[in-house]
């Protein structure tokens, strides 16, 4: 069986015997070994995912409904090989929608919508936060610990960390190299059964940290200092790369001037190797490199962070659409471009909206209060039925509930997955925002279309919700709080009216118009306009299509 993969990839995750891919429309493929068959991709018969993880011989999937499937004989001892809802199996019924999923070597990890951790799978060293000698193995999810935030652990890991709603820091599991930060006196205790407060970490947001089978990476984020994101390590550094040639069993900075006036897009830890992405292009690695996983081209183990060549990349785009995962003996650098020009946009169109002068439609909540919603979204996404149908729903909620759904329609984000399980039958979470903006004003009435460039005394309408997608400068305008009421532009008269015809259609839909010819001079012009106009931040790039096109004319002609 042959499977075209024409989906664009959002992450792939390796499993010790294969590796899942899973794309943005919400499916995965899984490569698996079987002795019998050919290493063709197998389609995953769940719909609607949204994160895969992985341990030692399990897989576990999450999906936008709040529901886990996970199957593996660490996990589920009997049909292994077939995925079974295990959030089913939460004794609360309350407590059944599932907003985050991780992985540790032989357990997996639940965060409720009401912030609560299950752990299922196996617990020989505590890594569910229960004595190992009453309890090896739980089929069921058993509750670990109330109020968490976020859940830190790995696929070689025997060990996980918990960041509670007061930003305090908790482990638990296997710590006989100080892989939990503990700190010397708890170094030698193989097991830590019981949730343990971390005392010694920076005072700095947690950003991630990535576990390996003998050590724990940390990467923090203060906006006050230079490099304003650090990392820091512990456990024995005869086992892995902690960054350093001696042991840290508290977390310790990892200094290398290799990260000096630089910021760290990227951490991935796999058994015994650290790899990192910085801003500056830089591929920084360390630790075991027996399969020669380090990418140094030879099987040499480095203690310290030393930097290696990237391969050319196959895109002209930001280094930050790149990202690195470590498995267990291997490490993969991949291409994964963001849903939008912008990483805030969608918060900035949700404020947009937000907007009196953009809302034309009222809601009542069930206290009283009015919510007004913006119709160009609501048009596109829901019919008319659909929209009384949401009326009754917000009738219901109170004003944060409401918000929160809204929130969900403008933004295709899950962010209450009870509230959406509420609302899911009445709205598309498959489209994206800025495909949808672009459908609404490349069919929308003129009259629709409020923005106003004037050009040799000829007025033209363009949308404000795709100028801010598409300039810095026009969305710092329409999102400024002043009472600045102008929607006029008068500087557009130095482009001829081929350049501004292609300018004019890439605003609306990243592409170039067909039939006509491509000039140096047209570059030229443009480049000027889009420099002025700050318009050279999207991608697609306009310059880079035009100049693509122009070469692709002079070899034709050739």
């Amino acid at each position: 069986m042959k499977m075209k993969m024409k989906n664009k990839l959002n992450k792939f995750h390796q499993v010790i015997f294969g590796t899942i891919f899973l794309f943005e429309n919400g499916k995965a493929v899984e490569y698996r070994y079987l002795k019998d068959s050919k290493k063709n991709p197998r389609k995953i018969q769940i719909e609607n995912i949204q994160k895969v993880t992985v341990g030692w011989q399990h897989e576990a999937i999450l999906t936008i409904e709040g529901n886990v499937f996970s199957r593996g004989e660490d996990i589920i001892s009997q049909n292994s090989n077939e995925f079974i809802n295990i959030s089913s199996l939460i004794e609360d019924t309350n407590d059944r929608i599932i907003q985050d999923i991780v992985s540790g070597y032989q357990s997996i990890y639940l965060l409720t919508s009401n912030q609560n951790l299950y752990g299922i799978g196996l617990n020989h060293y505590g890594q569910l936060g229960f004595d190992s000698k009453t309890l090896q193995k739980t089929e069921k999810p058993i509750l670990m610990m109330k109020n968490v935030s976020k859940i830190f652990s790995g696929s070689t890991s025997i060990h996980v960390f918990l960041l509670n709603l007061n930003q305090e820091l908790f482990c638990c599991g296997w710590n006989e190299h100080g892989q939990l930060g503990l700190g010397e006196s708890r170094k030698e205790e193989t097991k830590i059964h019981k949730l343990t407060k971390i005392q010694n970490i920076p005072k700095s947001k947690i950003i991630d940290i990535q576990c390996g089978y003998y050590h724990s990476i940390m990467l923090i984020e203060n906006e006050n200092e230079n490099p304003k994101r650090k990392l820091y390590s512990c456990g024995d550094y005869q086992f892995n790369g902690l960054g350093k040639d001696e042991n840290t069993y508290e977390f310790t900075e990892i200094k290398s001037s290799l990260f000096e006036n630089d910021n760290i897009l990227d951490i991935s830890v796999g058994n015994a190797h650290t790899l990192i992405l910085t801003s500056n292009s830089k591929l920084i690695v360390f630790g075991y490199n027996y399969d020669g996983q380090l990418g140094t081209g030879d099987t040499k183990h480095q203690l310290i962070p030393i930097q290696i060549k990237l391969p050319k990349l196959r895109f002209n785009e930001d280094i930050s659409n790149y990202h690195i995962s470590c498995g267990y003996d291997k490490s993969f650098l991949y291409y994964s471009p963001s849903l939008s020009p912008f990483s805030n946009l969608e918060e900035d169109l949700i404020k947009l909206f937000r907007r009196k002068e953009f809302c034309d439609i009222s809601f009542k909540t069930k206290n009283g209060e009015i919510i007004e919603a913006h119709k160009l979204i609501l048009k596109y996404r829901l019919n008319q039925n659909q929209i009384e149908k949401l009326q009754e729903i917000i009738s219901k909620k109170s004003i944060k509930e409401s918000n929160q759904i809204f929130e969900m329609i403008y933004s295709n984000r899950i962010i209450n997955p009870i509230l959406y399980s509420e609302i899911k039958e009445i709205i598309n979470l498959n489209e994206k925002i800025e495909e949808t903006m672009k459908r609404i004003y490349l069919n929308e009435n003129e009259n629709e279309k409020d923005f106003i460039i004037e050009r040799k005394e000829k007025k033209y309408k363009f949308p404000k919700l795709i100028l801010i997608m598409r300039s810095e400068l026009y969305r710092g305008m329409f999102l400024s709080v002043t009472n600045d009421k102008s929607n006029k532009v008068r500087d557009y008269s130095e482009l001829s009216n081929k350049s501004f015809q292609i300018f004019e259609y890439w605003i609306y839909s990243n592409q170039i118009k067909d039939g006509i010819e491509i000039t140096k001079e047209i570059i030229d012009e443009i480049e000027i306009g889009i420099d002025y106009f700050q318009l050279n931040q999207t991608n697609p790039n306009l310059i880079d299509l035009l100049i693509n096109k122009f070469n692709n004319q002079n070899q034709n002609q050739n």
